[in-house]
């Protein structure tokens, strides 16, 4: 099972391996507040990408949930080839 959990909530023993996928580190947190396992900054939207969006959520074309973000977007994608 795939969870998705903003880096900013507290970790939990029961989060099991913490993947981050966010090309920045979450500003304000150590390595031990994160506890992540693995970072994929290469596989988060491009800095390009990423400044087009400016959290606007109009040009989010296909949003089907209140959260706006690569995690999203990488939960549905694996979703859908698995």
């Amino acid at each position: 099972m795939i969870v998705i959990k903003r880096a900013y909530e507290p970790n939990s023993p029961d989060d099991g391996f913490r993947i981050l996928v966010d090309r920045l580190w979450p500003r304000g947190l150590t390595k031990e507040q994160v506890a992540t396992d693995l970072w994929l900054k290469d596989i988060a939207a491009s800095t390009e990408l990423r400044n087009w969006f400016g959290h606007d959520s109009q040009r989010w074309e296909d949003a089907k949930d209140e959260i706006h973000n690569e995690a999203v977007v990488l939960l549905d994608y694996i979703k859908k080839h698995t």
